[in-house]
């Protein structure tokens, strides 16, 4: 009788893409405590998004398996990096990598998601301005700038789901993605949780205890000055949402 051999993996089978601060963090935590999934040696592995990778032909996908520990035929190997919705190339670079590759997106409303993303810049000492002051000023600061720094101060840029979504729905079928709405994950976790296992082919944990990860205290709330200028630059993007994926985002506007 033949014993267990692990394997090494040859391809992800699944990527948590985005959006940042859209609950992320809290889901890679309950997908990563189930015996049939691995992550890798970090929450975020940052391979997709990294354009100096994509430089040099062919791509070196070794540097990437390499994070990965060798795993059972029933394990199923997944990433966590929440910018690779928001990167422009990366649904590109995932469909050359895997085009059979299972993806997950949690979408909060873009407001509070660019609110919670300024807090945390300000929360790590890498923030300067207030608020208003840096949402006003972002699209200056943005211009030429790094793409690591341009992802670190897009509050406003990474709330535009549609046209990032769409980038996605040109590369992969949508029975491929599994979007779900940050405040269902938050209202209803048990069943949200559970829907993202059977997209995956996982039978659900039996206990799902919640866990707080990745909180940062608020340095204050947003106002609603804030909150009206911050609409009148999503409501587009938001209706366009809507008629993408056929949801109710009343709970978005004003």
């Amino acid at each position: 009788m033949f014993g267990w051999r692990p394997r090494k993996i040859d391809k992800l089978d699944f990527a948590i893409i985005g959006a940042q601060k859209s609950g992320t963090t809290a889901l890679h935590y309950f997908l990563n405590r189930h015996r049939h999934v691995t992550f890798g040696d970090q929450q975020e592995i940052h391979f997709f998004d990294d354009d100096e990778i994509f430089t040099r032909e062919p791509v070196d996908y070794a540097t990437l398996h390499a994070h990965y520990p060798r795993i059972g035929a029933t394990t199923i190997a997944g990433d966590c990096t929440p910018s690779y919705l928001y990167h422009p190339r990366a649904a590109e670079r995932i469909s050359n990598y895997n085009w059979k590759i299972k993806l997950i997106v949690l979408l909060r409303h873009p407001a509070e998601r660019a609110f919670a993303h300024w807090n945390m810049q300000r929360f790590k000492g890498r923030e300067p301005f207030d608020f208003f002051e840096a949402v006003k000023q972002e699209r200056q600061r943005l211009t030429n700038a790094p793409s690591l720094v341009a992802r670190r101060f897009a509050y406003v840029d990474r709330g535009f789901y549609a046209r990032q979504l769409e980038r996605y729905f040109k590369m992969f079928p949508r029975e491929q993605m599994k979007i779900v709405k940050f405040e269902d994950f938050q209202d209803r976790q048990r069943e949200t949780v559970d829907s993202i296992f059977a997209f995956l082919g996982l039978e659900p944990l039996r206990s799902l205890r919640s866990k707080d990860r990745n909180v940062v205290p608020y340095e204050r709330t947003m106002n609603w000055e804030e909150r009206v200028y911050l609409y009148n630059q999503f409501a587009e993007d938001i209706a366009k949402l809507e008629q993408l994926l056929g949801w109710d985002c009343s709970s978005w506007k004003l």
